[in-house]
This record gives C-alpha cells, sequence and structure tokens, in this order.
C-alpha cells in the first residue's frame, strides 16, 4: 500500500482527514453493514480477534434458553427424536456444506479440529496407494497439525515431511499417501492455492487433506469443484459458534464407502442402539461421527449459523478485501515509517482475511491496544494480528485501529 489511497470518485489523499471520509463512504456504500446488528457489539470496542473467537450473534442467547428450559428441561430423552438432536451433526454440517462449496451429505459437526484432523488423515492414509511411505505437511502449520500427523504416522508406520504449503504440490511424489495443508497460514495470513496444491497432489496419486479454520467463513472455499478429499475446519472463528463450538469433517462423496476412521464410535455406527459387539460402519457423512454429540454448543453454533442468512462469500470476500487494504493504507498514512512491516501479502490471490504486523515490543503494543478498546491479538516473537470478519468489522474500526496503534507506537519510541 502507499502512503497515498484512492477515495470513491478518483480523487486521493494522503493526509489522516482524508482516512474519515473515505471510511465512511465504504462504509455507507457497504452491502453488508445491516449484518452487523445480528452481533452483540458496541462501539467502545474495535474487536479484531475474529479469526481466534467470533463475535456472539443475537440470536444464540434465546436459542440456547429454549434447548436448555424446554429441549432438556422440559422434553429431556425425548428431544433426542422430538428436537432433532440426533440427527444435529449431519443437519447442521449442511449448513456449512454452502460456505465450502460442498453439496449436502458430505460434512457432520462434531468433536474438536484435533479429533477431526486425526480422523482425516489417517483415513486419508489408509485410502492411499499400497507402498507409500510418507504424510506432508505444511511445514508452518498450526502446531496441532504437526502433532496430529506425527501422531497418525506412528499409527500408520509413515513418516511425516514438513514441506512449505507454496510446495507441497511440487514436493509431492511416488512415496507420498497424503498431504494435509493449511488454507490460510495463521501467523501470516497466507492464502495457499487449494485448487493447484490438490491437483498436484492427485497427479502424484496421493490425497488432499485441507485445515480450512482460517478460510471458511472469510472467503469462497470450493471443495467439490477443486476435488479435495477430506478437510475439517473450526467453527468458533469466522463462523462465529462460540468458545469451544464443535469442528466439522468433510469427506467428499466418492470416498465415503472407504473412509476407514481411526475413530469408530457408536455414533457411526450402521446400527447404533443394535449394540451390536462388531462394528460395521454408517454409510455417507455419519461415519465421521464418534461419540454423543455436544447439543448445547452444537445448537448455538447452528443458531449462530443464521447471522449467515442472505449473505453470500463472494460478498464476504469482496469486503474482507476492502477493509484489509483499507487497513493497510491507514497503516501507512498515520503508522511512523519503519515501525511496523506487514508479513501478510499485498496480492489478493495470496491473503486471507487478516493483517499481520511484525513490530518490536509486540507483546507490549498488543496489551496496549487491548487496554485502550482495540483487541488483535499477539503471535511470538513479534507479530500483531488482526482478523477482519466482514459480517461485523467496518471500516470506520479498521480506521481507528490504526490510529490507536500509531499513537502507541509514538508512545514506545
Amino acid at each position: 500500500m502507499s502512503d497515498t489511497a484512492a477515495v470513491p470518485g478518483g480523487a486521493t489523499v494522503s493526509d489522516p482527514e482524508g482516512l474519515a471520509a473515505r471510511a465512511a463512504s465504504l462504509d455507507a456504500a457497504d452491502p453488508l453493514a445491516a449484518v452487523r446488528d445480528r452481533f452483540v457489539l458496541d462501539d467502545a470496542t474495535v474487536y479484531l480477534d475474529g479469526n481466534s473467537l467470533g463475535a456472539l450473534t443475537a440470536g444464540v442467547l434465546p436459542r440456547l434458553a429454549d434447548v436448555v428450559t424446554r429441549e432438556w428441561g422440559e422434553l429431556r430423552i425425548r428431544s433426542w427424536e422430538e428436537s432433532g438432536w440426533w440427527t444435529a451433526p449431519e443437519r447442521i454440517g449442511d449448513r456449512i456444506a454452502p460456505l465450502v462449496g460442498a453439496a449436502p451429505g458430505q460434512i457432520v459437526v462434531g468433536d474438536s479440529t484435533s479429533v477431526n484432523v486425526f480422523k482425516a488423515l489417517v483415513a486419508a492414509v489408509r485410502m492411499a496407494p499400497a507402498g507409500r511411505t510418507e504424510i506432508l505437511v505444511d511445514a508452518a502449520t498450526f502446531p496441532t497439525d504437526g502433532y496430529i500427523a506425527a501422531a497418525a504416522a506412528r499409527l500408520t508406520g509413515h513418516t511425516v515431511r514438513p514441506v512449505p504449503a507454496a510446495e507441497i504440490g511440487a514436493a509431492a511424489g511416488p512415496l507420498t499417501a497424503a498431504a494435509l495443508v493449511n488454507h490460510v497460514d495463521y501467523r501470516t495470513g497466507r492464502l495457499h492455492d487449494l485448487a493447484g496444491t490438490t491437483a498436484a497432489l492427485h497427479a502424484a496419486g496421493a490425497l488432499a487433506v485441507w485445515d480450512l479454520c482460517h478460510s471458511a467463513g472469510a472467503l469462497p472455499v470450493a471443495l467439490d469443484a477443486d476435488g479435495v478429499d477430506l478437510a475439517v475446519g473450526c467453527t468458533y472463528k469466522y463462523l462465529n459458534g462460540g468458545p469451544g463450538s464443535p469442528a466439522y469433517l468433510y469427506v467428499r462423496r466418492e470416498l465415503q464407502p472407504r473412509f476407514d476412521s481411526p475413530l469408530p464410535g457408536w455414533n457411526s455406527h450402521a446400527e447404533p442402539f443394535g449394540m451390536a459387539p462388531g462394528y460395521e460402519p454408517a454409510q455417507g457423512a455419519p461415519r465421521g461421527r464418534v461419540g454423543t454429540p455436544e447439543i448445547l454448543s452444537l445448537l448455538a453454533l447452528d443458531a449462530a449459523l443464521d447471522a449467515w442468512d442472505g449473505v453470500t462469500t463472494e460478498g464476504v470476500r469482496a469486503k474482507s478485501l476492502g477493509l484489509t487494504d483499507f487497513f493497510l493504507d491507514c497503516t501507512a498514512v498515520l503508522v511512523p515509517a519503519g515501525r511496523v512491516e506487514s508479513v501478510t501479502p499485498a496480492a489478493h490471490a495470496e491473503r486471507g482475511s487478516q493483517v499481520s504486523l511484525r513490530c518490536a515490543g509486540a507483546a507490549e503494543v498488543m496489551r496496549e491496544l487491548t487496554a485502550r478498546g482495540v483487541v488483535g491479538d499477539f503471535r511470538r516473537p513479534d507479530v500483531l494480528r488482526f482478523g477482519f470478519t466482514p459480517l461485523y468489522t467496518r471500516y470506520a474500526d479498521a480506521l481507528r485501529a490504526a490510529r490507536v496503534l500509531a499513537d502507541v507506537i509514538e508512545g514506545t519510541a
């Protein structure tokens, strides 16, 4: 971004006062502006940590009150059938499906992201051609994915080979069984080539497992169209499901009959209430289930997904890029030169929905930002991370965050 920022209408600004007019103009023209009212937010805080925990939606509290007082309190065990508890993992999975470019019947919601990564990766290795001995893992992956990959490798007799995400497609070869790749790098916000990497893995005879935690709900994902084999994602970030809300598992329809879960629980049995001593897997997405669904958090997620009514991922992506562009422009104008450096790619095709800035004393800077009402987060050793959730973040919020950041930086000079 340059110090001179374009303003709608063709003018330019290189002064701090002009940024306010630009923010007001962008907010006035924002087609998603009214969606902010679906969330419990206040104007005292600029919340830029939705890439870690999404904001509470207005419909969650009344829905949970009904679940607790009526469905649990009055109907009790009858709610497994009468309130649809038993089928909730697949029903809510079908609600998530359009947000990740999947047809119905391929996503089940339940368990944590870590558990679903384990299920997906072990199942992928078991489906790979015989004689393949390695699992490729994004070298900069979120630590849990690396831990799980190592455990999956020990279990299946494979080895793990870390490779930069952008090079995984080229690195795949005749020994590669599967690769586990993050769609968006959690630290830098770099967006990786899902379609191209998946195609390259398939050309090498390997399976593609994608972690969508930092992309689903922030940008379009095309799991079906791009031929992804398996994918996992959390629901408490851009999907706003709440702290600890259950994750989801996608298994491409053609692979479902071969999906061999390393955690074959009673919920994924063909006849869960048959209580047979031998395991026979269910058909379709329910194969990804393990134990009893987390009903309270699952139904909180269900209510949170109402915020997506009438919203397209294309519209979300357009606003995400607009917000991150504007924030970068604001920091270029307002923050003293040389004090922060963006480690998030400038190219739209390579950017998720966050801006990560390298900054001396980043931990203390983020503490002071939070104290002044601008909430982002800090990643060691020196990264300030700001997540822009298009459903509720405003351009005025981006400007205020940059102004407060500039004040804090100047105060630490």
